[in-house]
């Protein structure tokens, strides 16, 4: 069956509808970085409008939410980068997140080790990093959940490293009028699941709904993650990833 068929039958089906939270981690978000340069709140709130008027537009259909909902769909253009289920600069953007915060870690801490082990020059940050985990709200009824896929295609779709074939899969999905991408995490050894949100409809609400403080402390030894509020922790020894990361062409021995 074709991966075209398999979409457009899946959103037809009972299965092809989800709704609840997902969490997504950013670098830590403060004004402070305008507010040392200014000295008043009126100041400072006409620089921030200043640097707001230098970016790029938003998209009509995210017009409302908040600026950490909207920001993968109004940079998507200009980024270079691509990504799991989105081209380089592609005109349409992908919100990741994770069913758990402890998933979204995972991901974050893999990325962040990957990037020192491909600048084996940088040196390994002394301390730890902040990082804020938020919570949205989604809800929709044009839902693809490739755990239903074949075995086959769903493998190729997960590579490690290539994502060609979920960037082909993705715009398949768009075409069709899928709105999320519902699929198991390669980088969380707990084998937790994301979600790729293609369309802001998805979001029930505008704003996130929850919110975490993280630290992320990184080392040849692998990653440890501290939260206040909850109180939790989360230890990847390098072992977490050296059996997946060897087998598809990572090493960060340093």
């Amino acid at each position: 069956m074709s991966s075209s068929t398999w979409i457009r039958d899946a959103l037809r089906s009972d299965a092809a509808r989800f709704s609840g939270r997902a969490w997504r981690i950013v670098e830590a978000q403060h004004q402070s970085a305008t507010m040392k340069l200014t000295d008043s709140l009126a100041e400072q709130a006409l620089l921030e409008q200043i640097i707001e008027d230098t970016k790029p537009p938003i998209p009509p259909d995210c017009d409302g939410l908040d600026f950490l909902l909207m920001t993968p769909f109004r940079y998507s253009a200009i980024n270079p980068w691509g990504s799991r289920f989105r081209r380089p600069n592609a005109d349409a953007g992908v919100f990741y997140a994770s069913g758990q915060p402890s998933t979204a870690i995972a991901e974050t801490v893999f990325h962040r080790l990957m990037f020192f082990a491909e600048s084996p020059d940088t040196p390994w940050p002394q301390n730890p990093a902040e990082y804020t985990a938020f919570a949205v709200e989604l809800s929709s009824d044009r839902v693809l959940d490739l755990a239903a896929l074949p075995d086959d295609q769903r493998s190729t779709i997960m590579s490690y490293r290539d994502y060609g074939a979920a960037q082909a899969f993705s715009e398949a999905a768009r075409a069709a009028g899928a709105e999320i991408i519902r699929y198991p995490s390669v980088r969380d050894p707990q084998g937790g699941a994301n979600v790729a949100v293609l369309s802001p409809r998805a979001f029930r609400l505008k704003a996130p709904v929850d919110r975490q403080t993280w630290r992320i402390h990184l080392d040849r030894n692998g990653a440890r993650a501290f939260c206040e509020a909850p109180r939790s922790t989360l230890g990847f020894g390098r072992d977490a990833f050296d059996a997946d990361a060897r087998m598809h062409g990572f090493v960060w021995d340093r």
